[in-house]
């Protein structure tokens, strides 16, 4: 697989993440409210690996602009590995070392292999360990790993499902929400949205948080939770206004579907947990569309044949040795994305006409 230095490069080549000026989060609360008038939300799918796909495209986004992404979004939203992506966001660590991480812990975190991970998942219903997630965020977040919600210096709503059907949006507490989840703690909320059921065993709070044991926010309809960001955003905050809003929707890619039926118990496991977490992918964009005209509205998903015409399988959310060619597939997608038109409104290609504008909503 080479060495993550190589992969840094490939990411984006030229570009150092050390160019960006380091700023505490406070500082980058102030950088954001000087400099953005307009508010930007940031919405990533989830998709486990395949989390490097929107983790190139904010790369990208940080070479052109020479900023971090929370230097440039006021709200970070995620489900799965989009959680950990916004959570890191957040924690102001550069896109081109997300993408390191992939490279350099993807093995561990998705340890053991096969057949092992099989016969686990037979034996404890799950293949992975939610723990060992847990103290790769906390090693690789530095201090941020101590966060609670409440010190991020942007908005967060990252998803999650409890086990007794309670759906949970963790968010930091605002006069007008109901002030119950900005105390948990930031690694704590993003390893319990990427719990997987039967990848990861369902993650535990502490006792004394009021959350129980949950599992990851895509079981259900956030597998894209950018509707769920919007509403936080619109009517829980008192901060955002759908006109003077741009929202950026990052997908973990649409893969080829073979059409064929899976052969054992397993592989129909794998396609529902899959279409539970990406057919709510379009939904959603297509709720926004709708209920939110006044809103600037990008989806960002790279489809994978357009960028590989004679690529014919999907790639697993724990399959690590796809990652030199999910790299492959962000790099030439982000190369395509014109992030300053983007953020200024020029973009065509990426945006969601709203309901108003479209013949066939009638």
């Amino acid at each position: 697989m080479g060495d993550s230095q190589t992969y840094r490069n490939r990411i984006a080549p030229g570009f150092n993440a050390l160019q960006i000026p380091a700023r505490s989060h406070r500082a980058a609360r102030v950088y954001i409210e000087r400099e953005m008038a307009r508010k930007y939300l940031l919405s990533i799918d989830g998709g486990g690996i395949r989390g490097i796909l929107p983790a190139c495209a904010l790369a990208k986004l940080e070479a052109d602009t020479g900023r971090l992404t929370r230097e440039i979004f006021h709200f970070a939203a995620g489900t799965s590995t989009g959680a950990l992506l916004s959570a890191a966001v957040a924690a102001g660590i550069p896109a081109a070392q997300l993408v390191d991480i992939y490279v350099r812990r993807g093995r561990e975190i998705f340890s053991p292999r096969a057949p092992w991970n099989t016969v686990k998942r037979v034996l404890t219903g799950a293949m992975y360990s939610a723990a060992t997630l847990h103290r790769v965020l906390s090693e690789e977040f530095g201090a941020a790993s101590q966060w609670r919600l409440n010190d991020s210096p942007v908005d967060l709503l990252l998803t999650a499902k409890g086990l007794d059907g309670t759906p949970w949006y963790f968010v930091k507490d605002k006069p007008v929400n109901s002030g119950v989840t900005g105390r948990l703690g930031l690694i704590d909320c993003a390893t319990a949205s990427a719990s997987a059921p039967t990848y990861f065993d369902p993650w535990k709070f502490p006792s004394d948080a009021g959350v129980g044991t949950v599992v990851d926010g895509g079981v259900g309809v956030t597998g894209n939770p950018v509707y769920q960001a919007c509403v936080e955003a619109f009517y829980y905050t008192g901060e955002y206004t759908p006109r003077e809003t741009t929202a950026v929707s990052l997908g973990t890619g649409r893969f080829p579907n073979s059409g064929g039926e899976p052969g054992t118990l397993w592989g129909w496991v794998d396609w529902v947990l899959d279409e539970l977490l990406s057919s709510p992918g379009e939904q959603q964009t297509e709720i926004v569309r709708r209920h939110f005209p006044d809103l600037l509205f990008y989806r960002l998903n790279p489809d994978i044949l357009k960028l590989d015409p004679g690529f014919k399988n999907s790639i697993d959310m724990d399959d690590v040795e796809a990652i030199p060619k999910l790299i492959e597939y962000g790099n030439a997608f982000a190369a395509g994305i014109d992030w300053k038109a983007v953020l200024e409104g020029d973009d065509e290609e990426f945006q969601v006409a709203a309901a108003s504008e479209d013949p066939k909503a009638a």
